[in-house]
């Protein structure tokens, strides 16, 4: 007779393991049920072990600019790319258990293996040794995740063109690689490998880097990452991509020739929802994405979906914020999901940003100032000599109504909790201004920038108003 529980949630990533938690903190008998390893792509081939990699290569990065804060160093520091990975590795280990422990005592009961749906409320698992066994559930969370993106065509030896999920556990690094894609993925990539002395190149068909993101902040990412040597091709496609022997020749849309060791493909992720059977309980994916409401719920009764696999938006903390939700509403809580999700990217300098851009705003017609401060004009930005930067904040200029924040510099990624806080709450941009700061910090930026949107910023010249007389 299958076992029966009260929630089976399919995927133990940050949003399917946080649910599962949830659902046993609420008393529910859940299920959980994990392909490979507990933490999903967070744990094992995104987050986690890009940000130990970049921490790595941040710390190079430093050393090479100690002498400007009077610390000489003797020689170049060496990079010891093995013992870097092996830092990683503990890293993921040790968090892996960390998961492992909390659900077991949540008294949640973990399956590995590959789920399917078998219609509403019935799962099969097959296990990694061919054994199969059957579950059922009164609730069903699908958190299954996303995979790389890969383009149709292209040569495809991962030892030459690969996506993160290889490239994070590179055993040896290229002396040269070309980045197809200036997004997130392939931006954290080039400043952390330019940054232990590889020859980086990024093609972004759209016209500026973090095409998503703030136009201000791309273009000074943009003009940072080519100060540092990598060179950046924007507005182009890669019209052919070939292989000779070890090395990868990529042919520009404008004819250019790029060779390079390695191949980073960081186009982007699709959601991993092919293989669950989703015909099984009627639900009909739209691009391969789940379409939920705001409570989680799919089409199909008593089954949500939560995290990359609705499309809502490809984030951790948005898959953990949407598993609460979803097991809210399975047991019976009504709870909807409308909270601003905060972005990062831990490229040094860093970037975050939440709510609307300047550009956004304007495509909704909301009537807007914009604030800015740059952290040049930081105390603390001065103290620890990183001083490239600024903080944005988009403010709605009829209601006060604070829309978006924009950051990019150091330690902006910690910053964002704030801005995405003041969104929470609904809160004016007089709100930010007149809260208390500590001094000395980053942080401060973002009061200082709230204060500029308002034209009362004191740490800032008068901005020149120029007057412009009625035609008689």
């Amino acid at each position: 007779m299958s076992k029966h529980f009260d929630i089976a949630v399919l995927g133990a990533g940050p949003g399917g393991y946080v649910a599962a938690l949830k659902a046993g903190q609420m008393g529910a008998s859940v299920a959980v049920i994990e392909k490979s390893h507990l933490g999903g792509t967070c744990l094992n081939v995104g987050c986690i072990p890009s940000k130990a990699l970049l921490a790595s290569a941040e710390l190079v990065h430093h050393i090479r600019h100690a002498g400007e804060m009077g610390i000489d160093v003797a020689g170049a520091p060496v990079v010891n790319w093995a013992k870097i990975q092996e830092r990683k590795d503990k890293i993921i280990q040790n968090l892996r258990n960390g998961i492992k422990g909390l659900l077991a005592a949540r008294k949640v009961s973990s399956y590995q293996g590959n789920a399917v749906l078998n219609g509403p409320g019935k799962i099969n698992i097959t296990k990694p040794d061919g054994s199969t066994e059957a579950i059922t559930a009164g609730k069903t969370i699908l958190a299954v995740g996303s995979v790389p993106s890969r383009i149709p065509g292209w040569p495809s030896d991962p030892n030459i063109v690969c996506t993160s999920d290889e490239a994070l556990h590179w055993k040896t690094l290229p002396k040269s690689l070309l980045i197809v894609g200036g997004g997130v993925i392939g931006c954290e990539f080039a400043c952390m490998l330019q940054a232990v002395g590889v020859k980086v190149t990024i093609v972004e068909m759209l016209p500026q880097i973090l095409p998503a993101l703030d136009s201000d902040v791309a273009q000074l990412l943009t003009k940072i990452f080519r100060s540092r040597g990598i060179d950046i091709f924007t507005g182009v496609k890669i019209e052919n991509l070939s292989v000779t022997g070890d090395t990868a020749r990529a042919t520009l849309g404008d004819g250019t020739k790029i060779d390079a060791e390695r191949v980073l493909v960081a186009t982007g992720r699709k959601p991993n929802t092919a293989e669950i059977n989703l015909s099984s309980v009627g639900i009909a994916p739209e691009r391969g994405f789940v379409p939920v409401n705001d409570k989680m719920e799919t089409r199909a009764d008593g089954i949500y979906c939560i995290g990359d696999a609705n499309g809502r938006c490809l984030l951790a903390h948005a898959a953990s914020a949407h598993g609460v939700v979803a097991v809210e509403n399975a047991v019976g809580h009504g709870h909807a999901f409308d909270s601003p999700v905060p972005n990062c990217i831990y490229t040094f300098p860093e970037v975050a940003t939440v709510g609307l851009s300047a550009d956004e705003a304007r495509a909704k017609g909301f009537p807007i100032t914009v604030g800015n401060f740059p952290l040049a004009y930081l105390g603390k930005a001065m103290a620890v000599n990183d001083t490239e930067g600024f903080v944005k904040v988009v403010r709605n200029r009829e209601t006060d109504d604070l829309l978006g924040v924009h950051m990019i510099g150091h330690n902006v990624t910690e910053c964002i909790a704030s801005a995405g806080a003041m969104l929470n709450q609904k809160a004016k941009v007089r709100d930010v201004a007149e809260a208390v700061f500590a001094h000395p910090t980053i942080s401060e930026a973002f009061k200082e920038s709230a204060e500029d949107a308002l034209s009362i910023g004191l740490h800032m010249p008068p901005r020149k108003v120029i007057r412009v007389a009625a035609a008689v």
